[in-house]
């Protein structure tokens, strides 16, 4: 049994390569535990000539750094004061033993079954505080010293390729802390699971009851389910913290130091929350330990992703965690019964709209990549519509190298898995592969600006709306066009629920369509407002925006049909000068409605073959302005309440 998978890949060197690394990595070992309280013993510059050429290159090299209890920080690889001595002593003395055997003339050993134990004792004591413990099986006798391995392809920039491989092996050791049993057992006691497991149980035998055919699975709904409780009830977004002394606001004015508590947590960085009118400081420190999140619950990007990653693996859903080189993280869940990966934003309570950063934030990608338990994969195909962009950006390493590098992390972490699984992993990759060949069309949920954060954060980010939003609406929109049954029965009924945010095609065996804006044809400055405190939910105009619009569009001139009358009920609310306009457009005939809540029959639409709903909102006091003018306001409580119906009777036309 081996102590880790980065010891047996260092073994697997020449004998020359092995011991020049050996000795690096002992000096190290050394420095650390002669001199516990020395700063300057406890980090490694990524861009030091020796670290680059001795051991960077080395395969298994930095890896056992990391199994030390290293990890990394911007320009460096740091050893915390919380990492584990013992855990160090352990992996030092791994490498010396083999050192001491190659030097003696004797063949190259694994460690032994002994020393492997210990490590097993050393992990499970420390596990709450590091990602780097690891003990998989490995041959039981000594095996002959393995040939040189290929020399990777040389990168354009090595410090670069330092960099970048830094980040490839944190990410890659950190996703093992969300295997942990007893982290995975307090994950599971916040969630409220047989509540959640319940409802996606009840959706998907709807969805079944209207559809027998429909191939969607309940690990589908039971996501759905926790996207939306995670959003909603569990974690909250930090702008800015208010003010522990009078609870005022606060603004992000520079970093303070971490305590060992907060570096206990990995938090490397604290940001200083400082308020004017008390002149105090808010300490913000920006947790890396999903066991920590369970218990601050909030935080930017970075710990929602992490946080809910950690639930999903707690909830038994296979999830990987998904890092974008242009600064945003989130999650991918496999669909078993879709045999596809799915994305899932946890912050904006998106599943499945991979589109949204290019097309509808904006984001120019360059480098987006997926890491599991037992795999890295460059996904960053699946998230751009636009290729060739894509790949003229991707210049902080060759794309050879990058390949070799990442072949052979997945071919270390690997090592144990049975035949079964690695059989498995191919095959879903190569369906992943067949998928970014040919590039998506963004839907209409993707063409949206961010919604979490501040106004001010978001255009800092230039997240608020995608450069080519305007012109992908016009032509990615939902269009609603009569099914065979909707032609048979000459109906077309639909409702929307907005604390189920959930449309309902009645007329279509109730046919359910997720999400506010999975049926709107056009939005403009608008967005699915959720207040936690209040437990209700809205539509408004973005944080900043003077005017927002939304609009539905029913085309039944490809089904030969034409309307024969309209009825419509529309819900909505303003405050203080908050104005919310509602009109139908068919034809060249434009007609104007409240949005009371009351149905209202329209009969002077008949013989029009399109109809389009347009909502506008605009008004409103103060910074709050975006408030003012609220549609589809309702309780998160009231689940079967109605928020938008509309009716449409139809005769064919002759």
């Amino acid at each position: 049994m081996a102590v880790s998978p980065a010891v047996t890949a260092l073994c697997e060197n020449s004998n020359e390569v092995f011991l020049d690394a050996a000795r690096l990595l002992l000096t190290y070992a050394d420095n650390i535990l002669r001199y516990p309280n020395e700063e300057k013993y406890r980090s490694i510059r990524i861009g030091n000539p020796t670290f680059s050429t001795k051991l960077l290159p080395i395969k298994g090299a930095v890896e056992c750094l990391f199994e030390m209890g290293f990890e990394e920080a911007e320009t460096h690889l740091v050893f915390p004061k919380s990492a584990s001595v013992e855990q160090l002593k352990l992996i030092r003395e791994s490498i010396a033993a083999e050192r001491d055997q190659r030097l003696r003339g004797g063949h190259p050993v694994q460690p032994t079954a002994q020393a492997a134990a210990a490590a097993a004792a050393s992990a499970s004591t420390s596990a709450s505080t590091s990602a780097t413990q690891s003990s998989p099986a490995a041959p039981s006798q000594p095996v002959a010293p393995a040939p040189p391995p290929p020399q990777p392809p040389q990168p354009t920039s090595l410090e670069s390729s330092m960099s970048f491989f830094v980040t490839l092996q944190s990410n890659f050791q950190h996703v093992m802390l969300y295997e942990n049993p007893e982290l995975q057992q307090k994950a599971r006691s916040c969630i409220p699971h047989q509540q959640l497991s319940s409802a996606a149980e009840h959706k998907l035998k709807e969805v079944k009851d209207a559809d027998p055919e429909c191939k969607l699975g309940i690990e589908d709904y039971l996501v759905l389910e926790l996207l939306r409780w995670f959003k909603q009830d569990f974690f909250s977004w930090v702008n800015s913290l208010p003010c522990s002394s009078c609870g005022g606001p606060t603004q992000n004015a520079s970093s303070l130091s971490p305590t060992t508590d907060d570096l206990r947590w990995g938090a490397q960085r604290v940001e200083n929350h400082y308020c004017q009118s008390c002149q105090l400081s808010t300490r913000f420190p920006r947790y890396n330990n999903p066991e920590k999140l369970l218990e601050t619950r909030r935080g930017r990007c970075g710990e929602w992703a992490n946080c809910f990653t950690l639930c999903c693996r707690a909830m038994g859903l296979e999830a990987r965690y998904i890092w974008d080189s242009t600064d945003h993280v989130w999650t991918e869940i496999y669909s078993a019964s879709q045999r596809r990966w799915l994305h899932c934003d946890s912050c904006e309570n998106a599943c499945d709209k991979p589109l949204l950063y290019e097309v509808g934030w904006g984001k120019k990608l360059a480098y987006v990549l997926a890491f599991s338990k037992d795999q890295v994969v460059d996904v960053t195909w699946r998230y751009s519509c636009k290729h060739p962009e894509v790949l003229s950006r991707r210049t902080r390493v060759q794309e050879a190298w990058l390949l070799h590098t990442i072949n052979g992390l997945n071919a270390s972490r690997q090592q144990p898995l049975g035949p079964d699984r690695k059989k498995e992993l191919t095959e879903r990759l190569l369906v992943e592969l067949v998928e970014f060949i040919s590039p998506k069309k963004p839907k209409p949920g993707e063409l949206g600006g961010r919604n979490s954060g501040s106004l001010a954060w978001r255009i800092a980010r230039g997240e608020t709306r995608g450069a080519d939003t305007e012109a992908s609406t016009q032509t990615a929109g939902y269009v609603f066009t009569p099914t065979e049954k909707e032609k048979s029965d000459r109906l077309l009924h639909v409702r929307y629920s907005a604390s189920t945010d959930q449309y309902c095609r009645v007329s279509n065996d109730s046919e359910v369509i997720q999400s506010w804006d999975g049926c709107v044809w056009r939005k403009e400055c608008v967005f699915r407002k959720l207040e936690n405190d209040w437990q209700m939910v809205y539509i408004a105009r973005t944080e900043g925006s003077p005017v927002g619009r939304i609009s539905w569009k029913f085309d039944f001139a490809p089904a030969g049909m034409k309307i024969k009358s309209v009825s419509i009920m529309a819900s909505s609310q303003t405050f203080h000068s908050g104005k919310v306009c509602w009109h139908l457009q068919a034809g060249q005939t434009t007609t104007e409605f409240s949005g009371d809540g009351k149905t209202q029959s329209f009969q002077g639409l008949s013989g029009s073959s399109e109809l389009v709903v347009v909502a506008g909102l605009s008004g409103g006091e103060g910074e709050t302005s975006w408030q003012h003018s609220q549609l589809f306001r309702q309780s998160l409580k009231e689940t079967e309440e109605t928020s938008f119906e509309i009716i449409i009777h139809l005769d064919k036309d002759v």
